[in-house]
């Protein structure tokens, strides 16, 4: 790993040095044209580098500082465009390289003769071929047991129901049928009231009735009260009622008047228990099954009713042993019904035997994916290959003809298609491929100004990933590990771009079916939109899981769209979606497996690796709350300070906190130098008695804490913290006592000794932190002041920060200093906010 880290900066080096001779070449150049260049200056040299520091030096600093400054140059190196736009060209623009000037559809430039016999696969069409007999085999059905059982439960819940409709409706026939047929005991359950009154009426006379003619009964009055007597007196009774007359007047001269009055309560009875019976079915709130149901029902004996159940069961068992598929037309599942009721129910039992099955009978076949697997393989399979054949001296194709596939494999294959690198194509290409890195340029300097040249090599190496994979035959793309990646290093709108420009660059060299690139794109754009957004490792998996789903159901949908077999193929390609679903899962695990290496390659703060190190149970951290607890302590109310003011500031808050708790590690060298780890007990300086010497000792905690961050292997921007937050400040208690002293003993005082070797703060979030720093103690020795007296105090420190000139390169404005100011003093408000005394009694009670 570290080679692998030494060599990726000694090339970084190298592009930047080469880049700062180009730029200040061309500087000088213009300043000799101008005049400006001043007299005995000479020109910059070709391949003159900066010469490190001599054996002994005393000022390594500014050397140290010139070499980080170009190592994390932001500024974009011609060279390293031209770089990348050659580097994508050439990888991504394969279809240039070996491209048939002949190719299908072009316009042949003369007529060609085959030089020899030949018979020659063309393997395009072959596997359009397979593919189209592998998409449209028809699919393996089986019969679906617990459909089939449903229903079976089904049919078996509506016939009891029916039962139970007939049952409220009592017995039927519900006199012997030697008394009254089955026909007139029917139709004097359901005859309505007057009719019903006039056949009795009737049967009770030993006059038969005679029957008068239609036209006779327009007059009559339905409300009339003597209607029945009417009726009577002029026979105006149906066929089943003067047939109903007569069985009674028949049983009443054989029975008697006795059972004959028996016979009618019978009726009665009769009449009342159906009356219910069609009241229930009415009401669709007491049984599910009434709307199935009709007043044919009461209409079938007892006897008829248990072999209607029968020959349902029957019919519903051969249909589905049979099998119903999904999508069967309702009019053959109609005949189909018919065919099987035929003989099974009596004959006035069919209709109602009907609606019952169609009500309840539903697809009971499904796909058995595995068989429709093997036979679209085996489909695939018994296709043959495509051959083309052609006889010595043949005409292949005239002059002026489209070049259709098979003359193109001839041709091809006789050497004819002249292949070659097009060149045209590929500078065109190139272009493009430079308008894309243009608008990803566009994009940096919107909403990643800071990007450094190794994150710009990291955004290459993996957009190269892409192109390469599939150049190595494999179906699927880097795009959802990239866009994770990158969606997580630099941010949702970077990652999105970045996968977006790919996905339009990749078809345009490379061939690739649309299928396999909407659905990696889709998932790799996701993946870095919503990768942005998250703050742990944990985040990052959920979008692993919701890259995968996407990219199945894009693939899914792009497959069945196109096609216009769509209910054919759904379970041929329900496995590739599948597939794809699975890579794109794979292709996060990828990821998040490589971004822990990845970060510390590129030594790249992102949220997820700056709320890993701000963990306290971090190895560091621990040291310091343990070995150094004052310090701790301090770093808790100094990140506080410093979180508040970057958050009303727009910077990095989650850089800040994490860089605020090491910025102090290195005083765990020599707890007992700082004032705060003395927790009252002597102080080691008055024993030391010396400034120089302590001054040193306050110095050391920057160097050491800088070797402790390198061990620890720190990020740079974590790094940053420990030296930029002392700035070049003087050690003012130690440097005024060394004045002192020194007019005593005739000493020569050092402003160097007791400065801090800086550098000062490069970055608006190190100089918030030199700011908290700087007011945290003082603002913990306040004692009973007011807000404005502590808001004077601060502005003080921050003033004299700004005249010193520690602020200049941070990009810190002089009008955000009162802000700061301001949040620094709310902040140490809610710290010390006042309790109410507990007064003696309650204390009392307590201890009790």
């Amino acid at each position: 790993m570290r080679s692998i880290q030494m060599l990726t900066r000694q090339l970084e080096q190298w592009g930047k040095d080469c880049a700062n001779i180009y730029s200040r070449n061309l500087s000088d150049r213009n300043r000799l044209k101008s005049g400006t260049l001043p007299q005995g200056s000479p020109p910059s040299r070709p391949h003159e580098l900066p010469a490190p520091p001599r054996q002994g030096s005393t000022e390594p600093t500014a050397w140290k500082k010139g070499l980080q400054s170009r190592m994390n140059s932001t500024v974009h190196s011609p060279v390293a465009v031209l770089l990348a736009v050659t580097c994508l060209t050439a990888t991504i623009g394969q279809r240039f390289y070996n491209q048939p000037q002949l190719d299908v559809g072009t316009i042949a430039p003369q007529t060609f003769i085959a030089p020899d016999d030949a018979r020659v696969e063309d393997t395009k069409t072959t596997e359009d071929n397979r593919r189209a007999a592998r998409i449209g085999s028809s699919p393996v059905l089986m019969i679906d047991r617990p459909v089939s059982q449903q229903i079976e439960k089904v049919l078996q819940r509506v016939l009891d129901e029916g039962t139970q409709l007939r049952q409220v409706g009592g017995q039927f026939p519900f006199v012997d049928t030697s008394i009254l047929s089955t026909s007139t005991q029917l139709y004097l359950r359901q005859a309505q009231e007057w009719e019903y009154n006039a056949v009795v009426r009737a049967a009770g006379e030993d006059e038969p009735l005679v029957e008068l003619p239609r036209d006779s009964v327009e007059d009559l009055d339905p409300n009339n009260s003597s209607r029945t007597a009417w009726a009577v007196e002029r026979g105006l009774l149906t066929d089943s009622g003067q047939q109903a007359v007569m069985e009674l007047q028949a049983y009443r001269k054989r029975g008697g008047s006795v059972a004959f009055s028996t016979l009618i309560e019978q009726i009665s009875q009769a009449r009342q228990t159906y009356r219910l019976a069609v009241a229930a079915i009415a009401d669709t709130t007491s049984i599910a099954s009434t709307h199935i149901y009709g007043l044919n029902l009461f209409e079938l004996s007892d006897e008829e009713w248990i072999q209607t159940q029968l020959g349902l069961h029957n019919a519903l068992q051969r249909m589905l042993s049979q099998g119903i598929p999904q999508g069967l037309p309702k009019n053959i599942l109609q005949m189909a019904v018919m065919i099987q009721l035929e003989g099974q129910v009596p004959q006035g039992a069919v209709e109602l035997s009907q609606t019952l099955l169609l009500e309840v009978l539903q697809p009971n076949l499904t796909k058995d994916l595995e068989r429709t697997r093997v036979r679209a393989e085996q489909a695939a399979l018994e296709v043959k290959p495509v051959f083309v054949s052609v006889e010595a001296g043949e005409v292949i194709i005239e002059q002026g003809e489209p070049i259709s596939q098979s003359q193109f494999v001839l041709l091809d294959r006789f050497d004819m298609s002249r292949r070659e690198i097009n060149w045209l194509g590929l500078f065109g290409f190139g272009g493009t491929v430079t308008i894309a890195v243009g608008i990803f340029w566009l994009t940096e300097r919107r909403v990643h100004p800071k990007l450094r040249r190794r994150d710009r090599c990291l955004v290459l190496l993996l957009s190269l990933t892409a192109p390469l994979l599939i150049s190595l035959g494999v179906p699927y793309t880097t795009l959802p590990a990239v866009g994770l990646l990158l969606g997580s290093f630099y941010g949702s709108f970077l990652g999105g771009t970045v996968v977006g420009l790919l996905s339009m660059l990749l078809p345009l060299g490379i061939e690739i079916e649309w299928t396999y690139l909407l659905a990696n794109a889709a998932a790799g754009i996701i993946s870095g939109i919503l990768a942005g957004r998250m703050r742990s490792r944990e985040e990052l998996a959920m979008v692993g899981g919701v890259a995968g789903l996407t990219q199945g159901g894009v693939y899914l949908v792009g497959t069945l769209i196109p096609s216009a077999t769509a209910g054919t193929i759904w379970y041929t390609i329900l496995g590739a979606a599948g597939i794809q679903a699975i890579a794109g899962v794979s292709w996060s695990i990828v990821a998040l497996g490589l971004s822990p290496y990845l970060e510390h390659l590129f030594d790249l703060v992102t949220p997820i690796r700056l709320a890993e190190l701000a963990n306290p149970n971090r190895p560091l951290l621990k040291r310091l709350a343990s070995e150094a607890p004052g310090t701790f302590q301090h770093t808790l109310f100094v990140a506080t300070l410093a979180e508040a003011a970057a958050k009303e500031l727009g910077c990095n808050v989650e850089l800040i906190r994490t860089g605020t708790l090491y910025h102090d590690i290195g005083k765990m060298h020599d707890p007992q130098g700082f004032i705060e780890n003395q927790m009252g007990g002597p102080n080691k300086h008055d024993e030391i008695d010396d400034p120089w010497e302590s001054a040193a000792i306050i110095k050391k905690h920057v160097s050491e804490g800088l070797v402790m961050a390198r061990k620890f292997r720190l990020p740079k921007a974590i790094q940053a913290f420990i030296p930029e937050h002392q700035g070049t400040m003087l050690i003012a208690y130690f440097y005024h006592q060394a004045k002192q002293r020194a007019e005593q003993e005739g000493r020569e005082v050092r402003d160097e000794d007791f400065r801090y070797d800086g550098p000062i703060p490069q970055s608006r979030e190190t100089a918030i932190v030199m700011l908290a720093d700087s007011c945290e103690a003082a603002l913990r020795s306040l004692k009973d002041v007011t807000p404005e007296e502590a808001l004077n105090m601060v502005n003080k420190i921050l003033k004299a920060r700004w005249q010193d000139n520690q602020l200049g390169e941070s990009g810190l404005k002089r009008e955000e200093m009162p802000k700061i100011a301001e949040i620094f003093v709310r902040v140490w408000q809610q710290f010390n906010h006042k309790r109410i005394a507990y007064p003696k009694a309650a204390l009392s009670l307590q201890s009790k």
